[in-house]
This record gives C-alpha cells, structure tokens and sequence, in this order.
C-alpha cells in the first residue's frame, strides 16, 4: 500500500480521531495572530491532556517544534493536511474487481502521473482479503470508512452497469469528487462532482473507423 496508507496505520485510532480537531482549532482560534503555539495551548483550547496532543502533535509535523515558542502554526496546519490527506487528488480507490478492474490494479503505469490507486473494493468474498500490485481488496462494507478516513477525492469504477449508480452514490457520499467511470452507462452525480466517462465500445468504434479509413485510401494507393 502506499505512503498515505501507511501513515493511518502507524497512529492510533484515537490520534487520527483527535486530528480534525486540532486543525480546525489552529484554523478557527483567535491566536491573537501569533506565528507559533505550543502544545499546551491547544490542549487548553481543547480541554485535552498536554502530554497526548504533544504526542500526536510528533506523529504528523515535519519539524519538532522550537523550544519556548512551539510549533508554527501554518506548517502545522500544512504538516496536518498532508497527512490527512486534504487536498488529495493523487490517490484513488477501485470499485470492482473483475478482468478490468484487476488489469488496472496491475498497470503501473499510472504512477508516471503519480496516480495512486491505494485501495480496491468488491462483493465477492472470494476477493476480500487478497492484494493484486500490492492493493488490497476490502468488502463494499468498508468503503464509506477507508474513503472519509484516508480522504480520498477520486473513485474509479469497472463494476457491471446495473450497479454503477448505486457504486457512484456510495462514493460521492464518502467524500469523493471525482469519478472515472468505465461502467458503459451515463451517471446522475451533484454538480460539485467532476465525471470522465471511458467508453471502451466507443473508443473502438471509432479506431474501427479510422482503421477502415486508412485501408480504403491505402487500397487507392495501390490501384494507382
């Protein structure tokens, strides 16, 4: 699995919990316009211990915090987002593992545009619990959970047509954005959600006709 993924596991439950929290404290507190705040002070905004939030607070900043003055309040701000994921538009889930689905898990090459596909879902149990690329297949029970906890922004979905409005409504009420659709069917999404639709039918009719038009001038050619 991927960085993102492998930073929610080496925390807590409970820290990734108390994580919002303390962003939209540092984002909404008068700070007086202070450039830096320490530990403490968030745990009194918060009514929390000092000791865990200076905990948790090491477990996501990149600095440590300068002695008598503490953290700067827009990297920590920034230090939190990153790891939580805001902003996200690199990393992906996959809903539907059939032949497509697993030839997508399988190609590496999306990593060249830093598309991450860090997750996959599908309702056989024969699947749940496997990795293909080194992504885990979850039941469609943990999507809504992975996707809010991880903030995934982008869905792909390759499940049969007869589901994927309901696969699409799943996603963009956990948060997700933005859906690549290969599922051969139109989607009802929010306007706030961006939609590109891969018509593989399509894509082939149209090389067809091409391909068609190539060999007619290539025969005219010859015939001269």
């Amino acid at each position: 699995m991927d960085g993102a993924m492998e930073q929610t596991k080496s925390i807590s439950k409970a820290t990734l919990v108390r994580l919002p929290g303390y962003l939209r404290f540092l984002k909404t507190s008068n700070l007086g316009g202070e450039d830096y705040i320490s530990s403490t002070t968030i745990a009194e905004g918060l009514n929390l211990n000092p000791i865990q939030v200076r905990k948790d607070l090491s477990q996501v900043s990149v600095s440590d915090g300068r002695p008598k003055l503490g953290f700067k309040v827009s990297e920590l701000i920034s230090d939190m987002e990153n790891f939580l994921g805001y902003n996200n538009t690199k990393e992906a889930v996959l809903v539907g593992v059939g032949l497509l689905g697993k030839t997508l898990l399988s190609y590496n090459g999306f990593s060249k545009y830093a598309l991450e596909i860090v997750a996959a879902f599908d309702v056989n149990p024969e699947l749940v619990g496997k990795t293909i690329n080194g992504k885990q297949i979850f039941p469609m029970s943990e999507l809504a959970h992975i996707v809010r906890r991880m903030n995934i922004k982008m869905g792909i979905i390759t499940v049969p047509k007869i589901c994927a409005q309901e696969v699409c409504d799943l996603l963009v009420d956990a948060g997700v954005r933005g859906i690549w659709d290969f599922a051969p069917v139109h989607l009802d999404v929010p306007d706030f959600v961006a939609i590109k639709y891969e018509d593989l039918a399509t894509s082939f009719l149209v090389l067809s006709n091409q391909l068609s038009k190539k060999l007619s001038e290539e025969q005219g050619e010859n015939k001269k």
